[in-house]
């Protein structure tokens, strides 16, 4: 039982410390921050507010929402107190009893308070109402009714904007938890799954791939993230993929490719981060969303093949299984690229290569 608790405790850390190593998360958060930022660049944001203010999270543009009403309520009240305040309508004041003040029912902070409360947001309860006496009050009440206006747009404007930003769509487009590498058509490629939850399509669709690695130079100088193109295709082409049921899309392993000179036993020592992306239009919304995962060494499977998920009923109807979404069966793989073109015959993937145990075909019944 301790041994498990240690396995247990080993196999998180070691799941924190990738991680936090990640540049692109698995639900494609970027994991970077930006250090000595200049004072002046931070005004930027000001300047751009309305970006800012869609990209606040949830709980900020709650707070925003109630406190510039409350606030402008209580503003608004200060000033209609003094208004009455200068009028004479406030109770310790002892107005006379033919009195005609400025807003009729408020003598006192809190009545000032409901009145500017009712005001703006143009409830009208009918006990209180401004009267003619008070050119100031006339003024003073269209001033509060347009910046309420503004208020209410300004805060409707963010919350819609948030509600119908394209990256919540992007929840809705899911990449395979692992990438393989085996043959298909007399190549050797990586292949990775995506599917589209939605029976909208995405109109569109492009992906590509971005490897991140360190490399040095020849003159010694270091570029940490230097970023080599990965192109991902179908049998069909790489554009306008036809995104109605989940797609497997293959990166061929040439000798152009940076995955060549890899080997199943140094595959999982090597230290890079392939970042894919997809990017489309949502047919309901024709709003622009790019979709990002990551794939670690540790990731990427050699010698093994996705199951099959989609399958065709007695009606003739098409189904997908997404319980075999991410799981792969071990095929016959050459243990390296250069073995692959120069040397006939393939072999058993390495016993170093995590399988996942269990796995088989599903056949889908009716």
């Amino acid at each position: 039982m301790v041994f498990g608790i240690r396995k247990h405790i080993q196999d998180h850390l070691v799941e924190r410390r990738i991680r936090r190593s990640r540049l692109v998360t698995k639900d494609g958060h970027c994991n970077i921050e930006f250090g000595n930022v200049k004072y002046g660049n931070h005004f930027a944001f000001l300047v751009d507010f309305w970006t800012t203010f869609v990209e606040f999270r949830w709980r900020f543009v709650l707070f925003f929402f109630i406190a510039s009403f409350t606030l402008s309520w209580f503003i608004f009240s200060l000033l209609w107190f003094w208004v009455a305040r200068n009028n004479g309508d406030l109770t310790w004041q002892n107005p006379p009893s033919n009195h005609t003040p400025c807003m009729w029912n408020v003598y006192g902070l809190t009545t000032a308070f409901l009145f500017s409360l009712e005001t703006q947001t143009t409830i009208g309860y009918g006990v209180r109402a401004v009267t003619p006496q008070c050119p100031g009050a006339v003024a003073l009440i269209i001033i509060q009714t347009l910046i309420g206006a503004l208020i209410h747009c300004f805060m409707c404007g963010i919350i819609v904007s948030k509600i119908s930003l394209p990256k919540k769509r992007a929840k809705t487009i899911s990449f395979s938890e692992v990438a393989v590498i085996c043959p298909k058509k007399d190549f050797l490629c990586l292949m990775i799954r995506v599917a589209n939850l939605r029976k909208t399509l995405m109109i569109g669709s492009q992906i590509y791939g971005k490897l991140l690695r360190t490399t040095v130079k020849p003159d010694g100088e270091t570029i940490i993230m230097d970023q080599v193109n990965i192109e991902f295709m179908m049998d069909a082409g790489k554009d306008n993929l036809f995104f109605v049921c989940p797609l497997t899309l293959y990166h061929v392993i040439d000798k152009a490719s940076p995955f060549f000179e890899m080997a199943v036993d140094t595959l999982r020592k090597q230290e890079f981060e392939l970042v894919v992306f997809l990017e489309g239009t949502a047919e309901t919304t024709s709003s622009a969303c790019q979709v990002r995962t990551s794939f670690i060494p540790q990731e990427i499977m050699w010698g093994y093949n996705f199951l099959p998920i989609i399958s065709r009923s007695k009606e003739g109807k098409y189904r997908v299984d997404f319980s075999n979404f991410s799981k792969v069966a071990s095929v016959a793989t050459a243990h390296c690229a250069y073995c692959f073109h120069n040397i006939m015959g393939h072999h058993l993937p390495s016993i170093n290569v995590i399988d996942n145990v269990g796995f088989e075909v599903i056949d889908i019944l009716e």
